[in-house]
């Protein structure tokens, strides 16, 4: 069976992990941490980066950072994974959901200033596989309401917007490197802070609400909780796990692209798919390739297809607006024209970095021999 994914390793892992132990330095904050927080603030041009036990905890510091508070409003696609509510309405928020772009899969910018409310307080774009949303009318909007922007990259690193690093753009940005991603450290994930004003209550937040952060740099003689925070600080392992891939990250970031442009180049000519859709400025980063198929019914048919081949292949979200507690905690604001309808039709393709040529032309051949049947 051809597996839909395959998390990365590039041979150092293990010889990092072990170098770790050896400093005997292995909860965090040590020499692997500090590599990879350095690695993103350089590639994004981050303020400050911060490692973090996942992108949920990164969404939950970023909600915490922005005060978020009972009643406040927070405005969302419902095409997204449940971390990019959850970390807002664990604070009390209620959530209004938009509809999406169909063709990038992403907010529809037109449609967000319509669902402000004097209770609005944040608006969170969501960079679907890696290619960004229009983030210079967002930010205009969030600017006109005086309102935050919290960017869930968690599919976006090594992805742009007109030259800008996604994460980077808005207040803060989340990145993931959960082991479905692009570079995994298993589980794990990223903030991004671009208000200096803002780091120093993150590091609290992030080391259980203490000033640990400041006593190990030599600003305090000792540390005490000064805030209310969690353990969001991730292993030294983890870190090192990462670190072996932030170091050939262009490496990996090319392979992916080469496997998405085989895929798009051998499926172009397919009528009865649409493919991936790029707008102008977007440099995406090839974190997963999928198809649409004409309905609901076609893809159960093609995902069994592809199965009964050995292929293996995923839909994805289930719009949260439709899911139990996203009707408990949320409300879709307009209609929904786009979100259910396109996220039935959504297929995604095997895509990982150890992936083969022929194993990606097998998956393209095959989807050819199941619509010519």
């Amino acid at each position: 069976m051809l597996n839909f994914n395959e998390p990365p390793f590039v041979g150092k892992e293990l010889e990092y992990i072990r170098k770790a132990i050896d400093n005997k330095k292995i909860c965090g904050d040590g020499e692997f941490t500090k590599k990879c927080n350095r690695w993103m603030e350089e590639t994004s041009k981050s303020e400050k980066v911060l490692l973090t036990t996942s992108c949920t905890h990164s969404l939950e510091m970023a909600a915490i950072l922005v005060d978020v508070k009972e009643g406040d409003e927070v405005i969302m696609p419902s095409y997204t994974f449940v971390s990019t509510a959850d970390a807002f309405v664990m604070r009390g928020a209620n959530i209004v959901f938009v509809d999406i772009r169909p063709d990038t899969m992403n907010i529809d910018e037109d449609l967000i200033e319509a669902a402000i409310t004097e209770k609005t307080k944040v608006i969170v774009p969501v960079h679907y596989a890696g290619v960004a949303c229009e983030m210079d009318k967002i930010l205009e909007i969030a600017r006109k309401y005086s309102l935050y922007v919290v960017e869930d990259s968690a599919q976006g690193v090594m992805s742009e917007y007109k030259g800008r690093a996604l994460g980077s753009i808005g207040d803060f940005g989340c990145y993931s490197f959960h082991e479905t991603k692009n570079y995994s450290m298993g589980e794990g994930g990223a903030l991004l802070i671009q208000n200096k004003n803002f780091i120093e209550k993150a590091e609290i937040i992030r080391e259980k609400g203490t000033d640990r952060s400041k006593f190990f740099r030599g600003q305090v003689d000792k540390y005490t909780w000064v805030e209310t925070g969690s353990s969001y600080l991730p292993s030294e392992l983890n870190a090192a796990y990462l670190w072996a891939q932030l170091e050939i990250a262009d490496d990996i970031n090319n392979r992916r692209l080469e496997i998405w442009n085989r895929y798009y180049n051998g499926l172009k000519d397919l009528n009865d798919i649409e493919l991936p859709t790029i707008p102008d400025g977007c440099k995406h980063n090839a974190h997963m390739f999928y198809i649409k198929a004409k309905n609901l019914e076609e893809r159960v048919e093609l995902i069994k297809y592809l199965k009964d081949n050995d292929i293996q292949t995923v839909f994805h979200y289930i719009p949260l607006h439709s899911s139990p507690n996203g009707i408990k905690v949320g409300r879709f604001n307009g209609v929904d024209k786009y979100t259910t309808k396109e996220s039935e039709r959504l297929l995604r393709l095997p895509m990982y970095y150890g992936l083969k040529d022929e194993e990606v032309d097998n998956v393209i051949e095959k989807i050819k021999l199941f619509y010519r049947k």
